[in-house]
């Protein structure tokens, strides 16, 4: 039995909670929202977030940010993308030399360009820093369905160690040493479930979000072994899978927000709709400036940002991307002479 702070009471941090207490781990979560905090102590259900998921009694709650990170085996941070740097910054000093801290949200800072582990160890530099993704929908891994997610750490004693506290019959834990990949890939499908969701909104078919997944990973791989990823990582859950679940979901906030778009809605007006952080959106800008750094072709996260921020049509960026100049689909393999 492990005694794990969990950081952040969105609907990740909370299913994930649910999770590790079932696995017989001593479980304690914080919330900056004292508001929150009190419907969860009093509710032990996130009313807003996972409704209808009852969290166990023996689960804590805290506003206390030196209460969840101290004398803990593991932490879990799971704060929305734009909140990491800044909940990393005011953990430095609560956190022990050699503290194992397991970060499960998604996305790149769009300053730096740093993914969200590169920034924790930036800000926590005693820690060991490890990461935790895949396709997984907090709706459905906190009602017990089968997932599979990955364990990715620059140790492979560390991904293990990390590995068998989650690992149960219903949420298989791979692991991996390419860190800087699966972060890549679980950052990058959400803008390109933002365009599949706007397709979706449009009225478009299998056919469409087929060409759209397809050609996304192409992109997100292109980019991702540009920066020294590797392209097994993006052929896998971290990649290809989280992509999959992320662009055909109901549970996708990032698909709904495109959906919505789609349907002629601002960036703004979906999101306020969604009502939770749409990470596509925060990631869109960082990915296209990735693609400009590394000189690599991403015409969908283009597109994406001109229907983000230059006020695009989203039909008139599809009509652009399927007229483009014409092209080999895989432009290394050989013809016959």
């Amino acid at each position: 039995m492990a005694k794990i702070g969990v950081i952040g009471a969105g609907s990740w941090g909370i299913a994930l909670a649910w999770l590790l207490i079932n696995n017989g781990h001593e479980v304690q979560v914080w919330s900056a929202i004292e508001s929150e905090i009190d419907m969860l102590k009093k509710e032990h259900e996130h009313k807003d977030k996972l409704p209808g998921v009852k969290l166990q009694e023996s689960m804590e709650f805290t506003t206390d940010l030196a209460d969840a990170c101290r004398d803990k085996d593991l932490l879990v941070l799971a704060v929305p993308s734009i909140f990491t740097r800044s909940t990393a910054k005011s953990m430095k000093d609560l956190v022990k030399e050699g503290q194992i801290i397991t970060n499960v949200a998604k996305g790149v800072e769009e300053d730096t360009l740093l993914t969200l582990s590169q920034i924790i160890e930036e800000e926590i530099p005693q820690a060991v820093v490890t990461v935790l993704c895949g396709p997984s929908h907090a709706e459905e891994v906190a009602k017990g369905l089968p997932t599979t997610v990955v364990s990715g750490a620059h140790k492979k004693a560390d991904a293990e160690y990390v590995q068998n506290i989650f690992s149960s019959k219903v949420f298989r834990v791979y692991t991996s040493p390419d860190m800087l990949g699966m972060e890549l890939g679980a950052a990058l499908k959400n803008v390109v479930a933002l365009a599949a969701g706007m397709a979706d909104g449009m009225g478009f078919g299998d056919n469409t979000k087929a060409a759209l997944i397809t050609r996304g990973i192409a992109e997100i791989t292109r980019l991702g072994t540009a920066m020294g990823g590797k392209a097994e990582t993006f052929g896998g859950l971290t990649g290809i899978g989280d992509l999959i679940v992320t662009c055909g979901s109901v549970h996708s906030r990032n698909r709904k927000a495109g959906y919505l778009m789609g349907q002629g809605k601002t960036a703004k007006e979906a999101m306020d709709e969604v009502k939770m952080v749409v990470e596509g959106v925060y990631s869109a800008k960082a990915a296209l400036s990735l693609a400009k750094k590394y000189n690599v072709e991403m015409p969908i996260v283009e597109k994406v940002n001109e229907i983000l921020f230059e006020d695009k049509l989203a039909k008139d960026a599809l009509e652009e991307l399927m007229t483009r100049d014409k092209k080999s689909e895989h432009s290394s393999l050989p013809w016959e002479e």
